[in-house]
């Protein structure tokens, strides 16, 4: 019998500090050529310790292999100048130095997927991927060549595709593809982003995920959250085109957030990974938090639908902080579990 409330993380969790310097984003690694790769494969083994010891039960590679949740995958692609740098505005938040699209992007070889078949070597747990979704990796790039956001997105999710295959293969459970652009662009979330994001879930089997968030809590992101007023409703806006498409679950955050809770009800059939752990602060919730942002959840969602999660990953947290958020969402998990079970 399938578990009731499996829990998961939205994606990365703290790394080791002999492989990168903890609590930073896009830390740059601290070994080199066989070395970084052994290293990589140590904490992938003991990220995924951790999650098993408390108690997750879709488990993830932690991205312990990739500086960064978009640009490593973007990295392996040819077409893209990472030598020659222009300052974009990332998602209308912060300026960041990006790499130029110079030619047509092209995957010559997979990305993660040796990554991936490793993770799944170690572990007989569902296992969940994250790749970065066509809209969020346009926005990390200068476009020099097709000078089309669209054109752009749509190459991207062709090679997102040929990759997400390949993971599938390689016995991933569920492909997520991160998206928080989509909390930003609407009106091309709307025209274009979700049927590109289709077209990277193209003949899969296994099942798709869309994770959208207000991001990590670094400060740009919550300096923008102040901003957004008493209450956010950006999901309002895709979440209709969303149900009507066909990726199994979408990926939201809930915990310390404004978002309403009813919003979920526009999404009515799909499965929803509810964020019910903050990253953006370092004090642990309580099982009783956790369970109480489930409850509220599941007067939208069917049991049988909720996937308990994290807001967004947890890479810039101290590793004790992340350890103790991730026991309290299995044990506020269980609490629900054990309400629904009687």
């Amino acid at each position: 019998m399938k578990k009731l409330l499996p829990t998961s993380t939205a994606g990365s969790l703290p790394k080791p500090s002999w492989l990168a310097q903890p609590e930073v984003l896009w830390s740059p690694w601290k070994l080199q050529g066989d070395e970084l790769l052994q290293g990589k494969q140590d904490a992938l083994r003991l990220s995924l310790l951790d999650q098993l010891q408390a108690g997750i039960d879709i488990v993830s590679d932690g991205e312990q292999t990739r500086q960064h949740f978009v640009t490593t995958f973007i990295e392996h692609l040819s077409g893209v100048d990472f030598n020659q740098r222009k300052t974009v505005r990332i998602r209308n938040r912060y300026d960041a130095s990006v790499p130029v699209v110079v030619d047509a992007v092209a995957r010559q070889k997979p990305v993660f997927v040796e990554d991936a078949r490793f993770l799944r070597q170690q572990t007989t747990q569902p296992i969940k991927w994250a790749l970065p979704g066509p809209m969020t990796m346009i926005d990390t790039l200068f476009d020099d060549h097709y000078k089309s956001r669209e054109q752009l997105a749509w190459e991207f999710a062709k090679i997102l595709n040929q990759e997400a295959l390949e993971l599938e293969a390689a016995g991933v459970d569920i492909i997520q593809f991160d998206e928080p652009a989509f909390n930003v662009f609407f009106d091309e979330v709307n025209d274009w982003g979700i049927a590109a994001l289709e077209r990277a879930t193209q003949g899969l089997k296994c099942e798709t995920a869309v994770h959208i968030c207000y991001g990590y809590g670094i400060k740009a992101n919550t300096d923008w959250k102040q901003t957004l007023g008493s209450e956010w409703r950006q999901y309002e806006q895709v979440f209709p085109k969303l149900q009507q498409s066909g990726i199994d679950i979408v990926s939201l955050e809930c915990q310390n957030s404004r978002v309403p809770m009813e919003l979920i009800e526009l999404i009515r059939g799909k499965k929803v990974m509810v964020g019910a752990i903050d990253v953006a602060t370092h004090r642990i919730e309580t099982p009783e938090e956790v369970a109480s942002t489930l409850r509220k959840a599941l007067k939208y969602v069917d049991a049988d639908k909720l996937y308990p999660c994290t807001n967004c990953g947890m890479a810039p947290l101290p590793k004790a902080v992340a350890t103790g958020k991730l026991q309290a969402l299995t044990a506020g998990a269980a609490i629900v579990r054990e309400e629904l079970s009687r």
